[in-house]
């Protein structure tokens, strides 16, 4: 053990610490937020694309209709939730997309260098 607390050969040494270099960690953070992104586009979209389905299809449980009538409001549901989860998913990444290209300042709430 040296003077720091530490034991000699454990992996808390100052001399056997591997430092990750800063663009790795930008890197996997970049690619982290895109996984995160996705999961949120696919998410969401499933979520509005069930809320329509069930919104147009909801009165063939409630109302006595008939089976032309039941089929067609299915087509239309299913149809119509499968246009809003693609439309969702890409508005959602492309926001992200457009989003992350805007470049950041490197001093949050400075608008020039100089500043």
């Amino acid at each position: 053990m040296n003077n720091n607390g530490d034991i000699a050969g454990s992996c808390r040494s100052d001399t056997d610490m591997t430092r990750v270099p800063r663009t790795h960690a930008r890197h996997q953070a970049r690619r982290d937020a895109v996984t995160v992104e996705i999961g949120y586009a696919l998410a969401s979209a499933a979520f509005v694309a069930a809320v329509a389905f069930g919104v147009v299809t909801g009165p063939a449980l409630f109302l006595d209709l008939s089976s032309a009538t039941v089929h067609a409001l299915i087509t239309v549901g299913g149809t119509l939730a499968a246009a809003l989860f693609v439309l969702r998913v890409a508005t959602v990444l492309f926001r992200f997309h457009r989003e992350a290209a805007v470049p950041q300042p490197s001093h949050p709430g400075r608008t020039s260098p100089d500043s």
